[in-house]
C-alpha cells in the first residue's frame, strides 16, 4: 500500500475515534485510538486520549507514559500538558502536577481548567492562600463566560472539583482578609472593626447590603452604620474653609493649565463620543461631549510632572486629610467639562469616603444631581456627597466648567476604621491581582 493510501487510512481511523468520542462512546473511541497507535505509536492524539482513559481506570503508571510521551511529541499543546498535572495530582506528587499545569497555562493563559487544577495542586501542597487566588482566579473566569454557575453549564466529570473549589474559595477567601485585621483587632479591640468586618461580609457575598436609601448602590465596598445623605453639612469638614481660602490661589494655577494643556487628559480614558453613549457615561447636548481631567492623584498614585506645574495647589493638597489606600487612591483632579457635555447619572464604589468639590470656573446653566436633589456649584464654595448615590452633573453653558475633585474618608469612621479599610482594599487589590482577575472598581 502506497504512503499516501496508509495516510488516508489512518485519518480515517482518527476520525472515526473523534466521532466515538464526540458521541461519549468511550470505550468505542479508545479502541479506535489503540489501533491509531498499533500503526504509528507516536501519535499525541492517540496518547492523550488513551492516556486519559487509563487515568479514568486507575491506571496511573501507564496514563503518565503516555501523556509523557505524547507531552514530548507535541509540547505545544496546553490539553497534553494539564491532563499530565491531572495525572500527577491523582499519583499524589503536586510539585510534578504544579510544573506541568503551568506549561498548560504558559501555552493557554485562560485555560480555565488548568487554572482550577493549579487550584488543587497549590492545596495539596499546602499553600492555602495561593490555592484560594487559583481556584477564584478559574471560578471568575468561567462565570464570566458563562461557565460553571450551575450543573448545566459546567461539564459531568468536572462538577465535583468545580463544587470543591467554590467551598474553598467560600471558606479560605474570608479567612484571608480576616485574618489580615488581626493585628488592628489587638490595636483597637475587638469591637472596634465590626462595621469594616460587616462590610467585608457584604462584598463576600455572606450578608447583604440593606441600603438605607434605596437611592444608594456601592460598585466595590459598602460598609453598613455610616450616615448616609447624598450631601454632607459643612460642619462635617472643618478643613473646607482652609481649602477655601485658597481659591484664588488655585484657580490661577488652573487657568496656567488651561492655557496649555499639557497633562490634561479624557477622564474615561477616551472622549469618542459614541463609545461613551453607547456605554451610558458621557453624552453631549450640541458639538464634541468632553469630560477632561488634570490628575495631581489617581488611584494612590501622584502625577508629578503636573504637581510641579501647580506647586502651591499641590502645597494646599499636602496638608489636607484626604484618603490615602495603597493602589486606590486618593483621587485629586481639575475636572474640565467642556460646553453641552453631560456626565450621565452612575454611582461610586464605596460609601467609605465622600467626594468634595471646590468650584473654579462655573458658568450659568451647570449643576451636579445627586440622589435627585440638584446642587448649582458657587464658585470658591465646597461641596460634599456621596457618590455612591445615582448622580450626574452637565454644563449647557457656552464655557469651560472647572472644578477640584478631592476624596476624604467618611467623618462617621473611626482611625480603626479607616486603618482596616485601607489595608483590606490593598488586600483585596493584591488577591485579585494574583487570581488574575479585574481589579476591584476604583472610579
Amino acid at each position: 500500500m502506497s504512503s499516501t493510501a496508509e495516510a488516508a487510512g489512518m485519518q480515517r481511523q482518527i476520525e472515526l475515534a473523534r466521532n466515538h468520542a464526540a458521541q461519549q462512546r468511550i470505550a468505542e473511541a479508545e479502541a479506535a485510538y489503540r489501533a491509531v497507535l498499533k500503526a504509528a505509536p507516536d501519535t499525541p492524539e492517540a496518547l492523550n486520549f488513551v492516556g486519559m482513559c487509563a487515568l479514568a481506570r486507575g491506571e496511573l503508571a501507564s496514563a503518565q507514559h503516555d501523556l509523557e510521551r505524547a507531552s514530548q511529541l507535541e509540547p505545544a499543546q496546553p490539553e497534553i500538558w494539564k491532563n499530565l498535572g491531572i495525572v500527577h495530582l491523582a499519583r499524589r506528587d503536586p510539585g510534578a502536577a504544579l510544573a506541568a499545569i503551568d506549561r498548560a497555562l504558559a501555552l493557554e493563559p485562560s485555560h480555565h481548567a488548568a487554572r482550577l487544577h493549579r487550584g488543587a495542586a497549590l492545596e495539596m501542597l499546602g499553600r492555602s492562600d495561593d490555592a484560594t487566588a487559583a481556584y477564584f482566579g478559574a471560578l471568575v473566569a468561567a462565570q464570566e463566560r458563562g461557565m460553571w454557575r450551575n450543573d448545566m453549564t459546567t461539564p459531568p466529570g468536572l462538577r465535583p472539583a468545580v463544587k470543591h473549589a467554590i467551598r474553598f474559595v467560600d471558606t479560605h477567601r474570608k479567612r484571608i482578609f480576616m485574618e489580615l485585621l488581626a493585628p488592628l483587632r489587638d490595636k483597637y479591640g475587638a469591637g472596634a472593626l465590626t462595621r469594616v468586618e460587616h462590610g467585608l461580609e457584604i462584598y463576600l457575598g455572606d450578608r447583604p447590603p440593606d441600603y438605607p436609601d434605596p437611592r444608594q448602590f456601592c460598585k466595590f465596598f459598602y460598609v453598613p452604620g455610616l450616615t448616609t445623605t447624598p450631601y454632607y453639612p459643612r460642619d462635617r469638614f472643618p478643613w473646607h474653609a482652609e481649602l477655601e481660602q485658597h481659591t484664588g490661589t488655585i484657580r490661577e494655577e488652573l487657568l496656567g493649565v488651561l492655557n496649555d494643556p499639557v497633562g490634561v487628559q479624557p477622564f474615561l480614558g477616551t472622549n469618542d463620543n459614541e463609545l461613551l453613549r453607547q456605554q451610558n457615561l458621557l453624552a453631549g447636548t450640541h458639538g464634541q461631549a468632553q469630560w477632561n481631567s488634570f490628575f495631581f492623584h489617581r488611584h494612590g498614585e501622584v502625577f508629578e510632572q503636573n504637581a510641579r506645574r501647580c506647586p502651591r495647589t499641590t502645597a494646599i493638597l499636602d496638608s489636607l486629610p484626604l484618603v490615602h489606600i495603597r493602589g486606590h487612591a486618593p483621587e485629586v483632579l481639575f475636572s474640565i467639562l467642556a460646553p453641552g457635555s453631560h456626565i450621565l447619572p452612575h454611582h461610586g464604589v464605596t460609601n467609605t469616603r465622600l467626594v468634595t468639590h471646590l468650584p473654579l470656573i462655573v458658568p450659568e446653566d451647570c449643576a451636579i444631581r445627586v440622589g435627585g436633589i440638584e446642587h448649582v456649584w458657587q464658585e470658591g464654595r465646597c461641596v460634599t456627597f456621596d457618590d455612591t448615590f445615582l448622580h450626574e452633573a452637565w454644563n449647557r453653558s457656552g464655557r469651560v466648567r472647572v472644578v477640584m475633585i478631592l476624596d476624604s474618608w467618611h467623618p462617621d469612621l473611626t482611625d480603626a476604621e479607616r486603618e482596616a479599610i485601607a489595608l483590606l482594599v490593598g488586600a483585596i487589590g493584591d488577591f485579585n491581582q494574583a487570581a488574575n482577575v479585574a481589579a476591584p472598581p476604583k472610579d
